[in-house]
């Protein structure tokens, strides 16, 4: 299997869907969806959509099923980092290698381009085939929650909160399981529910989610003081300048490689009963762990 190929394959499938699903920039008021897209389009890994694509594969499914909730969390995604740079948060100038939203188009528009994304989102979902076992509304639900004050926003709350103050390990877990793993996990699950995932299947496919989602945490936390802003594409050392927890400042740089390839292990073990269909999700597991920015 060639993952280079398969990740440029889903990439351009993802990327024609979205330009398909959101409003051209010529639609009017123009300067909003010029931003929308700006952001969507600034070269993203799309790794989540692609994880929504190979979980609806290893479940039987067709890719063309699983695009409208690929494109969904990539929506979900790309709002959260637009706000996440915003002045009032983490304040960053550079992401996928480019200046921030709101560098552009200011931070009033840059507000509103993540909230339409955010809305779009759940339009894009609905567009979804509905699978015997799980209706629209349970996808859009289990959407909500991931990217709701219970998960993605209130990991961000916390992280906010947590700046400058010792905060322990748990603590520290409990943000990045909000923050990130939880809309990568969600990814994943739409992937299996757009295939009518069995609950079995379901059950695997949300440990190896969320086992994932923490390892790839622990990795940004690590590349954030080990690789140059040019690699990352993003401002480097700004977990430190926040003076945010991070594991490699809680557990130092070996303990975190570690609890990241103790996480990729646990996550490979979720997707034993899956065997050879399960081939796409183990090896993206460790492009993940291996991966420098």
């Amino acid at each position: 299997m060639d993952l280079s190929r398969y990740l440029a394959d889903r990439t351009k499938l993802v990327d024609k869907a979205l330009d398909r699903f959101l409003p051209e920039e010529s639609v009017k008021p123009r300067t909003i969806h010029k931003a929308m897209r700006y952001s969507i389009f600034a070269g993203g890994k799309r790794l989540r959509p692609v994880l929504t694509m190979a979980a609806a594969e290893a479940c039987g499914g067709k890719i063309a099923a699983s695009l409208p909730a690929a494109c969904a969390v990539e929506c979900i995604h790309t709002y959260s980092l637009i706000h996440d740079d915003l002045p009032c948060m983490d304040d960053d100038d550079l992401r996928r290698g480019r200046p921030t939203s709101h560098k552009v188009f200011g931070d009033g528009i840059a507000v509103l381009a993540g909230d339409a994304l955010l809305t779009v989102a759940f339009g894009i979902l609905a567009k979804s085939t509905p699978a015997r076992r799980y209706p629209i509304a349970a996808q859009i639900s289990d959407l909500a929650v991931a990217a709701g004050s219970r998960r993605l926003v209130g990991g961000q709350v916390a992280d906010l909160e947590g700046e400058g103050r010792k905060l322990g390990g748990e603590d520290l877990k409990y943000i990045h399981r909000c923050k990130t793993a939880a809309l990568l996990t969600a990814s994943i699950r739409l992937g299996a529910m757009s295939a009518n995932a069995t609950p079995a299947q379901l059950r695997a496919l949300t440990t190896f989610g969320r086992s994932v989602g923490l390892a790839f945490q622990i990795i940004d936390d690590i590349l954030d003081v080990t690789q140059p802003t040019e690699k990352l594409g993003k401002s480097a050392g700004k977990d430190i300048t926040a003076r945010k927890a991070t594991y490699p400042k809680i557990f130092g740089l070996e303990k975190s490689r570690a609890e990241a390839r103790r996480l990729t292990r646990s996550a490979h073990s979720a997707l034993k009963p899956f065997h050879a269909a399960s081939g796409i999700l183990r090896a993206l597991a460790d492009y993940l762990l291996a991966r420098e920015y």
